[in-house]
């Protein structure tokens, strides 16, 4: 049933506007900034995060363990898709990108660092130093938006799945230093394996030796970040050059997306295998 779930998941993405309807986290997020300015849990951030994540999830397994002996599990089946929907990413990523793309192609530098601020919170001091920066965003957004997601998904189900989502929203939108770094600590660890399953992708559908000399001394270490790694990783196998103005530098960010599009046809690929022999 998780691969025909995440088949659908990608027919409701491009077909429906459900996504923008079900991604709703001011509820989530006001209960966040209540719980970590309590006097009582200012300093106690892992009850923070038990009652924001932990909760939850217990409920939806709750939920999925009475939902499964009905009506032959059929009724699992929307619940699996509607959890995997909201654990998506939030935001169109390449419709963010757009104003930034077109100011780059007409080499208006000033204009590209403040449409890349005001869309996707990426600041830079110049403007080569601003198109690596808007590279290692699209790789870090698509990863942490579509593919950790799957991945944990695929693994261990939609509580697997809803539990990164509200570590990401928690680590973006945390006020309390102690409870993001909590949080962050989590995200690592879920972030550790796939991100590197997606670096050996990159590897796979692009430039094999560079992704192998990049992942080389990094393939087992836990201090290297998820967004460093990915970054390091993609622009690697596809031999982004150095950063240049104008439609060149734009052409480096269609190489890059799509990379991230042959490997998620690679990772579907994997899913389809995995379910048909297993």
């Amino acid at each position: 049933m998780s691969f025909l779930v995440l088949l659908l998941a990608i027919l409701v993405e491009k077909f429906s506007s459900v996504r923008q309807r079900l991604q709703c986290d001011g509820g989530w997020l006001r209960e966040l900034h209540k719980l970590e300015s309590s006097p009582k849990l200012a300093n106690k951030p892992w009850w923070v995060l038990a009652v924001l994540i932990l909760f939850p999830v217990l409920v939806l397994a709750l939920l999925l363990w009475v939902l499964e002996p009905v009506a032959y599990g059929l009724l699992v089946l929307p619940v699996h898709l509607l959890v995997l929907i909201y654990s998506l990413g939030r935001g169109d990523l390449l419709e963010g990108l757009g104003p930034m793309r077109d100011a780059w192609r007409r080499a208006d530098l000033q204009a590209s660092v403040h449409v890349a601020e005001r869309d996707i919170g990426v600041r830079a001091d110049s403007g080569e130093q601003l198109l690596e920066k808007v590279q290692s965003h699209l790789l870090w957004q698509a990863y942490q938006s579509f593919f950790a997601v799957i991945f944990w998904y695929f693994l261990l189900g939609p509580v697997a799945a809803l539990s990164y989502r509200l570590l990401a929203l928690a680590v973006e939108h945390g006020k309390n230093p102690q409870l993001v770094e909590r949080a962050q600590q989590l995200r690592h660890a879920f972030d550790w394996l796939p991100v590197r399953l997606l670096a050996a992708s990159f590897a796979f559908m692009g430039n094999f030796a560079a992704v192998t000399r990049v992942m080389l001394h990094e393939l087992l270490s836990w201090d290297i970040s998820a967004e460093q790694l990915i970054n390091k990783a993609g622009c690697a196998a596809a031999e982004i050059p150095p950063p240049q103005v104008g439609p060149q530098g734009v052409a480096s960010l269609d190489t890059l997306w799509a990379l991230l599009l042959r490997s998620a046809v690679l990772w579907y690929t994997g899913f389809a295998v995995w379910t048909l022999l297993f």
